[in-house]
């Protein structure tokens, strides 16, 4: 129903996925889709707009109507109206909620690798980061995936430096879908410890068809009390640009805490536009939704294709479960990069990214930005053709080391 296949053309309309690249260059970069939204959110924001002033903000009921709806509908997660704080993005959320619970010096367990602004948001509030590496897996030949190391996790929450845990459900850029078995582990260690929990689940409704999203706040009440919970329609429905994303706290002390640095941040405030887009997302576009995830996976289906048979030496990818982003492993290339480009690179997956852009017009992410240089990272939610053209130029740059 929904032309997934139609190219929007982005140039010179302040996109920074399309504006911030030179011309002719295909960008598989940022976390950002090439899609067209769904039909009645347009419509909500074209009648928003037709009012003709745009002030400050009240959200309405009716928001946090479609907000509780959604998730008890579809993810069965009874969420109380009082318990949500609705501020401009998850990455500021994540910076004022961190500010909020810690002192500077403090440790944030992080699973590594993983999304790149949580160490920007770890500098900026003062955290030290402790890694919980991710155990990587072999899941079948050429296709990899990730496991919690509980073990190291324990370790990591018995310090007595640690304070918060900052979890990615689903995982940028493992593409985990963690299960409610894992999760289940995960706060139950968390809760032995003290250890408040931020759980960014901003991708939660990018699942590959027949994998379940559990949200941390199905997980049951006692979990419920030391925890933060971030959410947004802004990357499963496509409407980043539009700077609305909500906390939700259990715990009215925390919650307190959380929207005082929240206002101190000068977060509090989301524009005329975000809501009423949410609103239609929620409350109208589920079918368009479960189209675009059919269509991202046969996306991922013939990438994934691709790399085992399409180049002149095989990259193992991973296997995604949830999010549009997948995490290729480059080592294979490392002495051939070393070769061609100098033995002294201070990182390989960085001097990958750089000679992509310049030599072969593709825009993708170094692995070491999210602390792996062993890895690239390449946004598949776009129109085919764009994901077909931006694999033969990397082709060819394989091809040519």
């Amino acid at each position: 129903m929904y032309d997934f296949d139609r190219i929007v053309d982005r140039r010179n309309t302040g996109c920074v996925k399309w504006d911030e690249a030179r011309k002719n260059i295909i960008p598989m970069w940022v976390a950002d889709m090439d899609f067209a939204v769904a039909p009645a959110i347009q419509k909500a924001v074209q009648e928003r707009t037709a009012h003709p002033v745009y002030g400050y903000v009240s959200v309405p009921d009716a928001y946090y109507e479609a907000v509780t709806n959604w998730f008890k509908t579809r993810h069965d997660w009874n969420i109380e109206k009082e318990s949500i704080i609705y501020t401009t993005g998850v990455v500021p959320a994540v910076s004022a909620i961190l500010q909020a619970m810690i002192q500077p010096g403090e440790k944030v367990i992080v699973q590594t690798p993983a999304y790149n602004c949580f160490f920007s948001c770890l500098r900026n509030s003062g955290a030290v980061l402790a890694e919980n590496k991710l155990l990587r897996k072999e899941v079948e030949e050429g296709v990899f995936s990730y496991e919690i190391d509980f073990k190291d996790l324990e370790n990591q929450c018995a310090d007595s430096a640690s304070k918060v845990l900052l979890l990615c459900n689903p995982h940028n850029p493992s593409g985990r879908c963690w299960t409610r078995e894992e999760l289940l582990r995960v706060a139950e260690i968390c809760r032995r410890h003290d250890i408040f929990v931020i759980s960014d689940e901003i991708h939660n409704e990018l699942t590959a068809p027949g994998t379940l999203y559990t949200p941390w706040g199905t997980l049951g009440d006692e979990y419920q009390q030391n925890c933060a919970i971030c959410v947004s329609a802004s990357k499963s429905f496509n409407i980043a640009g539009l700077q609305i994303a909500n906390i939700v706290v259990a715990n009215a002390k925390h919650r307190a805490r959380i929207n005082k640095r929240i206002n101190i941040n000068e977060t509090c405030d989301v524009n005329p536009f975000g809501y009423p887009a949410t609103i239609a997302a929620y409350n109208e576009s589920e079918e368009w939704l479960d189209e675009l995830r059919e269509y991202i996976w046969e996306n991922y289906r013939i990438f994934r294709e691709f790399f085992a048979n399409g180049l002149e030496i095989k990259l193992p990818v991973s296997r995604l479960e949830a999010t549009y982003l997948v995490w290729v492993d480059i080592t294979t290339l490392n002495d051939k990069v070393l070769k061609k480009y100098g033995p002294s690179l201070a990182s390989v997956s960085q001097k990958i990214q750089d000679v992509l852009y310049d030599d072969y017009g593709l825009w993708i992410n170094a692995g070491e930005h999210y602390g792996d240089d062993g890895y690239l990272r390449f946004n598949i939610a776009c129109p085919r053709a764009v994901m077909l053209e931006g694999l033969r130029r990397f082709a060819s740059f394989v091809s040519d080391l």
